[in-house]
């Protein structure tokens, strides 16, 4: 597993909106609340422009995968293995 930098735990926290310390409850919290914002299909509805529902529609999947990644990189940083336990 490659190293992570505290400038990369510090983005994916200012993606998600967080700052230290996280719990696993609010980082599970912050990621849904997000990702119902940003749901693709949220966008179907807002214009008849097809234009601008594509440029919409691939805004929020690019958020959604930005907020997937620092999801995972978070909880794999922060949160603590129970299997260390």
């Amino acid at each position: 597993m490659t190293e992570v930098s505290q400038e990369d735990v510090n983005h994916a926290l200012e993606i998600l909106g967080l700052t230290l310390p996280v719990t696993p409850e609010t980082l599970t919290e912050t990621r849904r609340a997000l990702l119902h914002t940003w749901n693709p299909a949220r966008y179907s509805n807002l214009t008849n422009n097809p234009k601008q529902y594509m440029q919409a529609y691939k805004r929020a999947e690019e958020m959604t995968t930005l907020i997937e990644a620092a999801y995972a990189l978070l909880t794999a940083v922060l949160v603590p293995d129970e299997t260390e336990a």
